[in-house]
């Protein structure tokens, strides 16, 4: 932040000590004009100062799910105002199956009351309420080492007393909290999104059979990232499914704090699973987002300043002009000035291939399937240019792979799925029943490792689990270094039967250049499948690296040769196969030093000291991998893990004395 901008932010803007205590009781469903005076402050004091922070992290470049939060305002300030009432009939957290965990303490009483959520917004802007850290600390939302990242942790953030993770998982959870609190009330928000995952079907016909005082609060809002689930799952009716899963169900306007009182407390009387389907636009009142897609994301600064002046505080849109993106310096060795994103190339090497084909032939011999996630996986320019072979569905990925494998089921036909490389943990056993059944599948799993990532939950660590077939079958995993290889991986191995994996980060990449500034992945360049690139040769040892790490490893090993230590580079991108003449050529040298940003306990330098060994090698041998909780950020998830081209550099010097 500015000095300009530093003055500008004295004080924390809000006065959130204002926030008035207000007590109800679920058996007076009306609320008192009093009541309703004091929730509707509440409700604006907290939406006013949410829009306010969040919009910090659009000035900075990254994101931030304002509209969610912003949504839910209501819900938690009525069930804070339940926790006031009678606290002793409920389990003081609020939890939220959308992702992770907010803590609020009483502004008067100092009472604990601990909310979840992907609504990361309400979990900070209640810490700072709570007093765990200073409210001016909200405007530093999102940047790296604040401790304010897009996914909060449990040991991070001041006054976080929980993760929970990814979308759609808490549900389970929270029924065995109440299981272990049968004489309280559990409360859980949820969204019309996350209840589309498979885990919540689950955990409703439980709480149901067992008959749990479990209360769900679902902000039916109509909107996901790719769309709106009334048009792509069109007999998708929250209150019909929860119904007839047996639980009691209300419907209520969210926007209206009378109908929403009245159904909060129907189901809080009720003794037993019940549901308040919560209607509202997503982001009501927010300019240019309200009701859409873009809601999903961190609010805009135009549309921030709009909402501010309408609510008489345009002054303080001010500073927003005084914050800069933090960005990185470095200046890399041997890649090209201009970036590429992978994830986005998937998208466009599958239209090259789809181009071959008419559209008649595409749509009988290809599908492919969205999981609400088409603009971050590439996915987007298919649906635009082959509407014919594309299918959008739901937030179900373990439904949506195996439909992919269903239609590759016949060896003529060829499936293909994507989603972030976080969520192929969720996909296991469905990958291991399309291996079983010869099903034709291309995933593309994109934001793998850290670069650019959320945080510790969106990291995209253990590829490796794709393949986890036994040693008569072959998965092929690949994680090509830029987008040219992109093209010539996608283009390479579209049409090949079984399984196939394809991995991007979330970071845009350079291309890799040879020395005479060409691109070393165009040309003549021709993918094998299998085979390793030798981007430099070496003789006292060599680096091996792949995807993200391998134009910083690139870096690194130019460094090292222009101070006298003839060190040679290895591209692996194939990670999962053994290339016999390279690790014959690489083994008998001084060193192996395996470069990535997966995890080090389960990516391919687990593995690769392994093969060396099998092979009676025996350099000195090296890995780098992710090792830490993240930090926040955007390209410093890499320094933070130790993966610069620095610290390279210094373990390339270590293995080759």
């Amino acid at each position: 932040m500015t000095a300009a901008a530093a003055n500008l932010v004295d004080k924390f803007p809000f006065d959130l000590q204002s926030f008035k205590k207000v007590k109800l009781d679920p058996s007076k469903p009306k609320l008192s004009s009093e009541e309703r005076d004091a929730l509707n402050y509440n409700i604006h004091l907290l939406r006013d100062a949410m829009v306010y922070f969040t919009a910090f992290g659009s000035a900075r470049g990254v994101s931030g799910h304002t509209g969610g939060a912003y949504d839910t305002v209501p819900e938690v300030c009525l069930l804070l105002a339940l926790f006031e009432g009678d606290a002793d009939k409920y389990v003081k957290i609020i939890f939220d199956e959308a992702g992770q965990q907010f803590t609020f303490l009483d502004v008067v009483d100092f009472v604990t009351k601990r909310l979840a959520g992907h609504r990361v917004a309400t979990q900070y802007l209640l810490s700072a309420l709570e007093g765990a850290f200073d409210p001016k600390h909200l405007l530093n939302y999102r940047a790296a080492n604040s401790k304010l990242p897009g996914h909060p942790e449990l040991g991070l953030t001041p006054g976080v007393k929980f993760s929970s993770g990814r979308l759609g998982h808490m549900w389970p959870l929270v029924n065995g909290v109440a299981l272990a609190n049968r004489d309280k009330t559990v409360f859980c928000l949820g969204s019309d999104g996350a209840q589309q995952e498979g885990d919540d079907a689950e955990a409703a016909r439980l709480a149901v059979a067992q008959n749990i005082n479990i209360k769900i609060l679902i902000d039916d809002n109509n909107v996901t990232i790719a769309g709106h689930p009334s048009e792509y799952l069109p007999g998708y009716d929250l209150a019909k499914t929860m119904a007839g899963h047996g639980l009691k169900v209300s419907v209520a306007q969210g926007e209206d704090i009378d109908s929403l009182w009245g159904a909060v407390s129907e189901a809080v009387s009720y003794k037993g699973p019940a549901a308040v389907v919560v209607k509202r636009v997503m982001a009501p009142g927010i300019p240019d987002i309200e009701g859409t897609t873009h809601a999903h994301d961190v609010i805009p600064i135009s549309s921030a300043t709009k909402y501010l002046e309408k609510r008489g505080l345009g002054e303080l849109a001010k500073i927003y002009a005084e914050i800069k993106p933090s960005m990185s310096a470095y200046i890399y060795r041997g890649v090209s000035k201009e970036l590429g994103a992978n994830r986005v190339v998937f998208g466009e090497a599958v239209n090259m291939v789809l181009d071959t084909l008419s559209k008649e032939e595409a749509r009988k011999k290809v599908m492919v399937i969205d999981s609400d996630l088409e603009g971050s996986t590439g996915l987007k320019s298919i649906h635009q240019k082959h509407p014919e072979v594309f299918i959008s569905s739901g937030i179900m990925e373990r439904g949506n792979f195996s439909a992919a494998a269903g239609f590759g089921f016949d060896e003529h036909k060829f499936g293909v799925f994507s989603t972030f490389s976080a969520f192929l943990e969720m996909v296991i056993s469905e990958i291991t029943m399309a291996r079983l059944n010869n099903c034709n599948v291309l995933s593309h799993f994109s934001h793998s490792g850290v670069d650019e990532a959320d945080n510790t939950c969106h990291f995209g660590l253990n590829n490796m689990f794709a393949d986890n077939g036994l040693s008569d079958v072959q998965s092929f995993l690949y994680f090509p270094a830029d987008p040219a290889q992109m093209v010539a991986i996608v283009k390479e191995v579209f049409f090949h039967r079984g399984l196939r994996f394809i991995f991007s980060t979330r970071a845009k990449v350079p291309w890799i250049l040879k020395e005479d500034g060409s691109r070393f992945f165009e040309g003549s360049y021709k993918f094998i499948p299998g085979k390793d690139d030798v981007i430099l040769e070496g003789k006292v040892g060599y680096v091996v690296s792949f995807g993200d790490m391998l134009y910083r490893s690139y870096d690194a090993v130019l460094a090292c040769r222009e101070r006298g230590l003839d060190v040679g580079l290895i591209n692996k991108p194939c990670l999962n196969v053994v290339d016999e003449q390279v690790i014959h050529k690489i083994g008998k040298t001084g060193f192996v030093l395996v470069v990535e940003s997966l995890n080090q306990k389960t990516g391919l330098g687990s593995k690769f000291g392994t093969w060396l060994l099998e092979r009676q090698l025996t350099p000195k041998f090296g890995y780098m991998g992710s090792t830490k909780e993240g930090c926040g950020g955007l390209w410093e998830q890499i320094p933070h893990q130790g993966l610069d081209p620095q610290s390279i550099i210094v373990k390339i010097k270590q293995l080759s004395q």
